[in-house]
């Protein structure tokens, strides 16, 4: 299956109701978690429920600005052609989300989401490097073996990251 026909799929009618209700139940479930870990989000069982409820509408969300970067970016796709289930249903659904997490608790309690800041934060790297690389048009004809290309772009992230980290930085 490619990701043409799961992103068929999830138009049809009869599988639409599944994918809408889903993104549709995680800001649900984060405003009930709310009411239940009222002033206790921070207490071991509930900062796990709201890490699981993060990472499922983060994870696709995250797909969704980065399918929609590379559509726009890359394949010059129109605003028109978009797929409402696929390219803004899980971004609205994750940023909806986190706004009522972050609302009911703070978010550097919860496990793991400095982590995921930081895929985030890979993963716009990687495309930046490659909108640059496709935007330049140089072709280079090289002696290189594709495992020093990889190494050189792996390099390029791990720079990025560090300087990332160093500007994001607060000072004491």
């Amino acid at each position: 299956m490619t990701l043409r026909e799961l992103f068929n799929l999830m138009d049809d009618p009869a599988n639409a109701t599944l994918v809408l209700s889903i993104f549709i139940i995680m800001p649900i479930a984060a405003i009930l978690l709310g009411f239940i870990a009222k002033n206790e989000g921070h207490l071991s069982p509930w900062k796990y429920i709201y890490s699981g409820i993060i990472y499922i509408v983060s994870i696709p969300g995250i797909f969704a600005v980065t399918l929609n970067i590379y559509l726009f970016l890359f394949e010059n796709q129109s605003v028109l052609d978009t797929n409402l289930y696929t390219q803004v249903l899980p971004i609205l659904s994750m940023v909806v989300t986190l706004f009522i997490v972050k609302n009911n608790v703070d978010l550097g309690w919860i496990p793991g989401f400095n982590r995921l800041g930081g895929m985030i934060m890979m993963i716009t790297s990687a495309l930046a490097i490659m909108w640059f690389v496709d935007r330049t048009r140089i072709w280079m004809v090289s002696f290189l073996r594709f495992e020093y290309v990889l190494v050189i772009f792996l390099l390029l992230l791990v720079i990025i990251r560090f300087g990332w980290n160093r500007i994001m930085k607060t000072s004491p």
